[in-house]
């Protein structure tokens, strides 16, 4: 029997994306995680402000954290708010964090989040890939098939 393929992710509001990342490594897995949060950084990501530009995600003592993300502070947060750059606990089953720690340590994969969004029940979530970085031939090859479907794509439009 055909397994049936897992439903793409919910993303009903995109906050914060790594076009980066997908530039930077080869993407093995995607996976979905929730983010510990505090009230203040809820009301800031809902507001779209925050960024994963820089971030990275490493297993430590059994759990996931989010690493160098920036989610700055809410501006009528007063004396409430939050540190900006805090590590953020990522809500992941034990069998994916397993997974993640075998990867990591033994493959020299690297944990990247490639989106923060909010799914249809309002929850914020992360999209976590496990990755491998390219190296410098690797991202010119890159480039080169991105330049040539976008000639490829200019030539089929001017000759019909």
């Amino acid at each position: 029997m055909v397994r049936p393929t897992p439903p793409a992710f919910d993303k009903k509001k995109i906050v914060a994306e790594n076009r980066r990342a997908r530039f930077e490594y080869f993407i093995e897995d995607v996976y979905e995680a929730g983010i510990a949060l505090t009230g203040t950084e809820v009301k800031s990501l809902r507001f779209g402000e925050g960024s994963i530009a820089e971030s990275y995600a490493e297993v430590k003592d059994g759990e996931v954290w989010l690493v160098n993300s920036n989610v700055p502070e809410f501006s009528h947060g007063n004396r409430y708010n939050h540190e900006p750059k805090r590590p953020r606990k990522l809500l992941l089953k034990e069998r994916e964090i397993a997974r993640f720690t075998g990867a990591v340590e033994r493959k020299g994969m690297t944990l990247v989040p490639l989106s923060v969004y909010f799914n249809g029940r309002g929850r914020a979530k992360v999209e976590l890939a496990l990755a491998k970085g390219k190296n410098n031939a690797d991202k010119r090859a890159t480039i080169k098939d991105r330049d040539w479907q976008r000639d490829k794509a200019r030539i089929m439009r001017e000759h019909g």
